[in-house]
């Protein structure tokens, strides 16, 4: 990927930026829905299959587990085999994974999709690269290669005898009489955990929009976290989608996923139509390889120096001095700011100020992408792809097919921004703005259930607490927490993720560290004999209140 220097960044006068600033406002006001997280269908009920049928790993008859063990771990992703090998370290054996797939991996067992990969540098986002003597293929490592990745740890821990594979949870209550965790499962195990650790991650479980019609539509249908190579052709590591050559496909959705997803349409399907309501910002990808002999001379401890790295640019600041190791997208901005009080001898500034030249170096970064869409031949097309919000109001992507692919006569931007969505579907096909478009195919990239009601999120259907409290009624109102790990009332439990934790949306690496501290917290209350573990109520309210007073207003 090119190194952008804060000269080749777009120049943005006063008035410019004001003029963007309302062009921001604009923009985010005819897109968005009073209908907020209603406007999306969960994936139950008549939708299940496209949540809870596994279509890669056949699902093997179980006994029910019973009986009693020190850690249940929900979830075999990155966060929950973090927890698991932290308990390893410590000499703790007596616990499960449970998940639903079929596998460990996580988000990388059920995306399968072509052209994915991580749209973070591989050697932040692939823990434990020091400890299995792994080295990724490349800067944006395959999904297939983080998935083998994810085994190379499982082995190298001895993870696999404790998982439950193909396992939901159904409730979790917790009995003061014991000090335990009842956990239930939709495979009737009703086992007693000292222990309990919710490590599902935020990339669990898909959401649907809810278009008129869906019952009506007569195609194919399948969500981009379950893709269906028996019908398109291909596989997995292979994706030559050769089943598609005489389908009209629809893609719903511009994000992360789609922009890695639009190209492979393109090259193969007979005619792509691409749904977009708010366009991502798309910078050059250069995927390029790991070299043997630089990885090899790295001293110990490179990764985690690395990983401190990339959020201080990501998300935070590079000090006076510091270099950008990552230099991607992600780190565009800090790397470009550091570079101009470099310029100026490091003068002492305020957080205020620094944060007025981070802003203003933001609407150029975004200037600069947003001049990228003119490599769509069409004017209107490449109007409708540019993204005008902020850095990090949608995750930033990377891709360098994404932007040519609407120059063939096959692909077509539905751009539904007005109507803040298609209309209907019909039997044979979608209709926007009065018009139908036939398909063959409709294809939902439209994400996770990030953001709505946890229960809806997670999937599970009681937690209780002491005396029977609800998690759902406690966090009614908002998460109540210490650190984002743990919350009063909830003895024994840790939550990983968006529960007031310092995690953000640009690495999963900070779950990662959260599976590593509450491993290390959960083994050390095993080995010292700890029956309970809980926040008080005072202390808990003493970290809400910090982080409110600290909380920054980033709606504008």
């Amino acid at each position: 990927m090119p190194i952008y220097t804060p000269t080749e960044c777009p120049t943005v006068t006063p008035e410019r930026k004001e003029a963007l600033h309302a062009k921001y406002l604009h923009e985010r006001n005819r897109r968005i829905r009073k209908e907020a997280n209603e406007q999306y269908v969960p994936t139950s009920g008549k939708w299940a299959d496209i949540y809870e049928v596994d279509p890669y790993t056949p699902v093997a008859p179980r006994e029910p587990v019973t009986g009693e063990t020190d850690v249940v771990i929900l979830g075999a992703g990155y966060c929950g085999m973090m927890v698991a090998a932290q308990l390893r370290k410590a000499g703790i054996d007596d616990f499960y994974n449970i998940d639903h797939g079929g596998n460990f991996g996580g988000t990388w067992y059920w995306n399968r999709y072509p052209g994915i990969q991580c749209d973070n540098d591989s050697l932040v986002y692939m823990p434990l690269l020091e400890e299995t003597g792994y080295m990724p293929s490349k800067k944006f490592a395959d999904g297939y290669e983080i998935h083998d990745h994810c085994q190379i740890i499982a082995d190298t821990f001895g993870l696999r005898e404790n998982a439950l594979f193909h396992t939901l949870i159904k409730t979790l209550k917790w009995d003061g009489a014991i000090n335990r965790w009842h956990v239930g499962t939709n495979r009737g195990d009703a086992i007693k955990a000292r222990f309990v650790v919710l490590a599902m991650g935020p990339l669990n479980k898909p959401k649907l929009p809810g278009i008129a019609g869906m019952d009506d539509f007569r195609g194919k249908l399948f969500h981009t976290a379950r893709w269906d190579y028996e019908y398109t052709g291909g596989e997995w590591r292979n994706p030559v989608l050769d089943k598609l050559t005489d389908k009209r496909v629809a893609i719903i959705g511009t994000g992360a996923t789609a922009i890695q997803v639009v190209p492979y349409l393109a090259k193969y399907a007979k005619h792509t139509y691409v749904v977009q309501r708010t366009p991502s910002t798309i910078d050059q990808r250069n995927n390029r390889p790991i070299d043997p002999e630089w990885y090899a001379a790295q001293k110990p401890g490179w990764q985690e120096e690395r990983i401190r790295n990339f959020h201080h640019a990501a998300m935070e600041r590079l000090a006076p001095g510091e270099p950008d190791l990552v230099e991607d997208i992600w780190t565009e901005i800090s790397k470009n700011v550091n570079a101009e009080l470099e310029a100026e001898g490091w003068p002492d500034i305020t957080p205020e100020e620094y944060a007025a030249r981070r802003e203003l170096m933001d609407y150029r970064v975004m200037e600069r992408l947003r001049a990228r869409c003119d490599i769509v031949k069409d004017p209107a097309t490449a109007e409708a792809l540019k993204p005008y919000y902020r850095y990090l109001c949608k995750r930033p992507a990377s891709n360098d097919d994404f932007y040519p692919a609407f120059n063939q006569d096959n692909v077509t931007l539905i751009d539904v921004a007005e109507t803040r969505g298609l209309e209907r579907l019909t039997e044979t096909g979608f209709v926007h703005q009065g018009r139908e478009y036939p398909v063959d195919c409709i294809i939902f990239a439209s994400g996770y259930e990030v953001t709505n009601d946890l229960d809806r999120r997670w999937g599970i259907d009681a937690i209780e607490g002491r005396e029977g409290l609800s998690i759902y009624d406690y966090w009614r109102d908002g998460f109540q927490t210490f650190q984002g790990m743990m919350a009063h009332n909830f003895p024994n439990m840790f939550f990983t993720g968006f529960t007031q934790a310092g995690a953000n949306a640009s690495n999963s690496k900070t779950f990662i560290d959260q599976g590593f501290h509450i491993g290390y917290v959960a083994s050390e209350a095993l080995k010292r004999g700890v029956a309970v573990i809980e926040p008080s109520r005072e202390a808990q309210d003493a970290y809400i209140a910090h982080l409110r007073s600290v909380a920054v207003d980033n709606s504008t």
